[in-house]
C-alpha cells in the first residue's frame, strides 16, 4: 500500500520565471532520467500544486521509500537549474528544498 507524502516550497516571486518553472514541468517536459530516478526511490506518483509563490508536492511513495539508488548526473543539473525558480521556506534547514509537511487534519476516508 502507498503512503502519501507532502512537501512545501516557495518560488521566486517573479511571474515570468513561475512561467518558467510551470513550462518546465508542463506534461511531457520534465527530464525522463529524473522521472526514472523518482521511479527508482519508490515514488509511485507524484503532483505539485502552487498558489502565488508557494507549493505543494503530494508524493505517493512505496512502503520502502525512499530506496538508495545512485543519483544520475542528469538529477543534480536538474536540481541546480531548479534552484534558479526556486527559495527555501524561511524555516528550511540549510540547503533544504522541499520541506515535509505534518498532517494536521483529515475528514473522510483517511480517517
Amino acid at each position: 500500500m502507498a503512503r502519501r507524502h507532502c512537501f512545501a516550497l516557495d518560488l521566486v516571486d517573479d511571474a515570468a520565471l513561475i512561467a518558467e518553472y510551470e513550462a518546465r514541468h508542463a506534461p511531457g517536459a520534465a527530464w525522463p532520467a529524473v522521472l526514472a530516478h523518482l521511479r527508482a526511490q519508490g515514488v509511485e506518483s507524484m503532483e505539485i500544486w502552487r498558489t502565488g509563490d508557494r507549493m505543494v508536492m503530494i508524493a505517493e511513495v512505496a512502503e520502502d521509500y525512499p530506496r538508495a539508488v545512485e543519483v544520475p548526473p542528469e538529477t543534480d543539473e536538474w536540481e541546480k537549474l531548479m534552484w534558479r525558480y526556486q527559495r527555501a521556506l524561511p524555516h528550511a534547514a540549510p540547503g533544504e528544498k522541499w520541506v515535509p509537511m505534518q498532517r494536521i487534519f483529515v475528514f473522510g476516508d483517511g480517517e
